[in-house]
C-alpha cells in the first residue's frame, strides 16, 4: 500500500532538510579542523601558554664541489626575564647573582649598552644600533623622562640616567651597577621588540646544570644556531654575521636601498655584514617559526605546539673550489712570506683565479688574511694591524698600475684600430725623444744601456719593450687606448657580488675630475700600464680572461646556484651572456698571445718547467714612488684551449717575475684537479 502522497512529501522534505543541516556540520568542521585546525587550537591554548620565536637556522655554503664551508650547530641559551619580581632590588639582585655566575665560568654575556663597562664611562660607539635608538625614542615620548635624556648625552651622563631609573645609585660598587644596568638595559630592549633577551648564547650544559640546581630566578633555557666555518680559508669570501645597524634596519629610501625592517626581520636579527653572508642574505636567511608552551597551574611545561614551522635558509653553492683556494692561499703565503724574511718588510698581495668562457671566480686570495671561526676573539688586534690590514680585502679593494701586463692590451688597441700590424716593426733606441719633454726610456736602457733593436708586436712583448708600446701609444692616441680598456672592464665595477672597487683608468677625463694634469706624457705611460691607471687583481684576472677567450668579457661573479635546504628544488643557477665581446680577429690573438707563450717558454722557463700544463704569462713592474716597485703577473692555460686565468699583485715586490711561482702553483692545482678530482666527485655533490 502507498503512502499518501503528503507524508511522503513530509518525509523527503524533513530528510533533505536532515541533509543540509549534515552538510553544513561537516563544512563547519572541515573549517575547523582542518581550513583553520591550527589557529583555532592557538586561540584555545592562548589563556594557559606563552608564545616562542623559533628562530630558523641560517643556510650553508658551499664550494662548487659540494664541500660544505659554512654551516650551523646546535647551541643552549640562557634567557632571561623580568616577569614575576615585584620590585627593583629584587630584579637587581637576582640579575647580580646570576652574572656572578657567568664571571665565575667566563661566559660572556651579552651586553649592548653603548657605553664602557668601567668608570669613567666612555661612549663606546658614534653610530648607535636600531636598538638603542628605539630605547631612545621610548624615552623621547610625552609623558616620559625626556626632559633628561636625549642622544647627545656623554657616556658618564648616560649611565647616570641608567643608574638612577633602575635603582643602582646605591648599594653597588660601580662596576656592579654598570653591569645590571646593561642587563636592565636589554631586557627593556627586548620588551619593547616583544622579544626573549638571550643573556648568554653558547653555553656549556655544565652551566645550564647549575643554574638549575642553584635556582636562579628569572632564567630559562633555549636553544639556537652558530655559525661553523668548516675551512679556515676564503675568510675575504665567506664574510661574516652580525646584529643589525640603524642604517641597515631603516633603509635608504633615496639610494633605493629596502632596509631589513621592511623586509620583516625581527630587529635583534643576525645578518650578513659582509662577503657572501651580506651578498647572498636574501637567499640565507630563513623564516622563523613560533610555537605556543602549555604550562600547568604551577609553572610546568605540559606541551609544545607549533604554529608556525621554522623554515631553514637555502644552500648556496659558490664557483670557487676549496682545494683551489687553499693552493692559492699558501702559495700566496709562501712567497711573500719569504720576502718579508728576506728583508723585514710587511707586504700585502692578492691573486685571482677565473675560469674562462664564464667569471666564475675559482679562487680569490688576499693576504694577510685571517681565521673567521675566531674573528670575535681576535677583532681588536686585527683592527690594530694597520700595516698588514689583514681585514682589508686587496683581491677586490686594492688598487694596483698593472705595469707591463697592460701591454697585451695596448697591443690588441693597436693591431685593431689599423696602428700597426703583427709584422709592423719598431726600432727601440732607448730613449724616446718624440717630445722635448717628457723622454721616457725603455727598462732596457735605463738598467743595461742597451736597446732591443727592432722589435714586432710579438717580441715586444716577450721582451715588454717600453719603446714599441710608447710609439704606438702616441699614434693611436688616448682616445682609442682608452675605449679598449673600457672593453676590457677597465675603470668599472667587475659585477662580483661582494664589496669591491672600480679602480681608475687613465685618460683626460679621470685626471680632470681628480683634479689632476694632464699631458702627452700621460699617454705615452699609459700604453705601458703607468699613467694613473690603477686596477685590481680581479680586473686583472678578468681581463686576462677575456684577452684569452675570443674577446668574451663576463661579469665577475661568486655565485653558482641556490637549492632549497633539502635539496628538493633548484631556486637560482646562474646562467649569465657576456657583457660585451672586444672585437679581435684571429691574426691579432695570435701575435698577442704567442709574446706571452713565448715568455713563458723563454725568460721564464725556469719559473714554468714545471707546469704541467703549457701555458702563456706577462708580468708586470709598476713604480709607485720611493724606489719601491709592486710586483704584477698574469698568466692562462692550456695555451691552445685557455680555461683558467690568473693574476697576481703583491706589494713591495721587486720584479713582477718574482711573482710567476704563485701563478705556477695554481695552475698545477687548478688542471690536477680537473683532470682527477671532478671526475671522481662530481660538482654540486655535498660533502661533509
Amino acid at each position: 500500500m502507498k503512502a499518501p502522497r503528503p507524508l511522503v512529501r513530509r518525509l523527503l522534505a524533513i530528510a533533505a532538510f536532515l541533509g543540509a543541516v549534515i552538510l553544513l556540520f561537516s563544512v563547519v568542521l572541515y573549517n575547523t579542523q582542518v581550513v583553520n585546525g591550527s589557529e583555532y587550537r592557538a586561540r584555545s591554548l592562548a589563556s594557559n601558554a606563552d608564545s616562542e620565536v623559533v628562530e630558523a637556522s641560517r643556510g650553508i655554503v658551499t664550494d662548487r664541489n659540494g664541500r660544505v664551508l659554512v654551516s650551523n650547530r646546535l647551541i643552549y641559551t640562557l634567557l632571561f626575564s623580568a616577569e614575576g619580581f615585584t620590585d627593583d632590588a629584587a630584579l637587581n639582585g637576582a640579575i647580580l647573582r646570576l652574572l656572578e655566575l657567568l664571571q665565575t665560568n667566563e661566559v660572556v654575556w651579552n651586553d649592548t649598552l653603548p657605553v664602557t663597562t668601567e668608570s669613567p664611562y666612555r661612549l663606546t660607539t658614534t653610530e648607535y644600533d636600531e636598538k638603542f635608538v628605539l630605547f631612545a625614542k621610548k624615552r623621547q615620548l610625552p609623558g616620559s623622562d625626556r626632559e633628561i635624556f636625549d642622544l647627545s648625552m656623554s657616556g658618564q651622563q648616560l649611565t647616570d640616567y641608567l643608574l638612577k631609573r633602575y635603582g643602582l645609585e646605591s648599594g653597588y660598587t660601580q662596576q656592579q651597577a654598570r653591569l645590571i644596568a646593561g642587563v636592565r638595559y636589554e631586557l627593556e630592549v627586548a620588551d619593547l621588540l616583544g622579544s626573549d633577551y638571550v643573556l648568554a648564547s653558547d653555553v656549556s650544559v655544565e652551566l645550564i646544570s647549575q643554574v638549575v640546581d642553584g635556582r636562579y630566578d628569572g632564567v630559562k633555557t633555549g636553544t639556537s644556531s652558530a655559525r661553523v666555518y668548516n675551512t679556515p680559508y676564503a675568510a675575504h669570501i665567506l664574510g661574516r654575521i652580525g646584529p643589525i645597524y640603524h642604517e641597515e634596519w631603516v633603509g635608504d629610501e633615496d639610494a633605493g636601498v629596502v632596509g631589513y625592517r621592511d623586509l620583516g626581520y625581527s630587529m635583534n636579527a643576525l645578518v650578513g655584514k659582509d662577503g657572501v653572508e651580506k651578498a647572498f642574505e636574501e637567499y640565507l636567511h630563513g623564516t622563523d617559526g613560533l610555537k605556543l608552551i602549555t604550562t600547568s597551574s604551577d609553572g610546568k611545561i605540559t606541551g609544545e605546539f607549533y604554529v608556525t614551522d621554522p623554515q631553514p635558509g637555502n644552500t648556496v653553492a659558490l664557483t670557487i673550489d676549496i682545494e683551489l683556494q687553499e693552493a692559492t692561499e699558501k702559495s700566496l703565503s709562501r712567497v711573500i712570506g719569504a720576502m718579508e724574511k728576506k728583508d723585514g718588510r710587511t707586504r700585502g698581495g692578492a691573486a685571482v683565479a677565473i675560469a674562462v668562457g664564464s667569471g666564475e671566480v675559482l679562487s680569490m686570495a688576499s693576504y694577510p688574511t685571517y681565521d673567521l671561526s675566531r674573528f670575535d676573539e681576535l677583532y681588536d688586534e686585527l683592527l690594530r694591524d694597520t700595516e698588514g690590514a689583514p681585514l682589508f680585502n686587496r683581491a677586490t679593494q686594492g688598487t694596483y698600475a698593472p705595469g707591463s701586463t697592460f701591454k697585451p692590451l695596448t697591443a690588441v688597441a693597436a693591431l685593431e684600430s689599423g696602428i700597426i700590424t703583427p709584422r709592423t716593426t719598431i726600432r727601440d733606441r732607448g730613449i724616446y725623444d718624440y717630445y722635448s719633454s717628457p723622454q721616457p726610456t725603455c727598462w732596457i736602457y735605463s738598467r743595461y744601456g742597451s736597446t732591443h733593436g727592432y722589435t714586432n708586436v710579438t717580441q715586444a712583448i716577450t721582451v715588454s719593450c717600453n719603446y714599441f708600446f710608447y710609439e704606438v701609444g702616441r699614434l693611436m692616441g688616448i682616445d682609442t687606448l682608452e675605449s679598449y680598456a673600457r672593453q676590457f672592464g677597465f675603470g668599472q665595477p667587475t659585477g662580483i657580488e661582494i664589496a669591491e672597487v672600480p679602480g681608475a683608468l687613465a685618460s683626460p677625463e679621470y685626471a680632470a675630475s681628480a683634479d689632476l694634469e694632464w699631458t702627452d706624457g700621460q699617454t705615452l705611460t699609459a700604453a705601458i700600464g703607468q699613467s694613473y691607471n690603477l686596477f685590481t687583481p680581479l680586473q686583472l684576472a678578468n681581463y686576462t680572461a677575456t684577452l684569452v677567450g675570443d674577446g668574451e668579457h663576463y661579469q665577475a661573479h661568486l655565485l653558482k646556484n641556490v637549492k632549497s635546504y633539502d635539496n628538493s628544488s633548484l631556486i637560482y643557477a646562474y646562467d649569465g651572456q657576456p657583457l660585451n665581446t672586444v672585437e679581435m680577429s684571429e691574426s691579432t690573438q695570435k701575435a698577442v698571445l704567442q709574446g706571452m707563450r713565448n715568455l713563458v717558454t723563454g725568460s721564464l722557463y725556469y719559473q714554468f718547467r714545471n707546469c704541467v700544463v703549457p701555458a702563456g704569462a706577462k708580468t708586470g713592474t709598476a713604480e709607485i714612488g720611493g724606489g719601491d716597485v709592486n710586483g704584477v703577473f698574469i698568466a692562462f692555460a692550456p695555451y691552445d684551449d685557455p680555461q683558467i686565468a690568473v693574476a697576481v699583485a703583491i706589494e713591495k715586490a721587486s720584479a713582477g717575475a718574482e711573482l710567476a711561482p704563485i701563478a705556477v702553483d695554481i695552475l698545477n692545482a687548478y688542471f690536477s684537479r680537473d683532470e682527477i678530482g671532478t671526475v671522481i666527485l662530481g660538482e654540486n655533490t655535498l660533502i661533509q
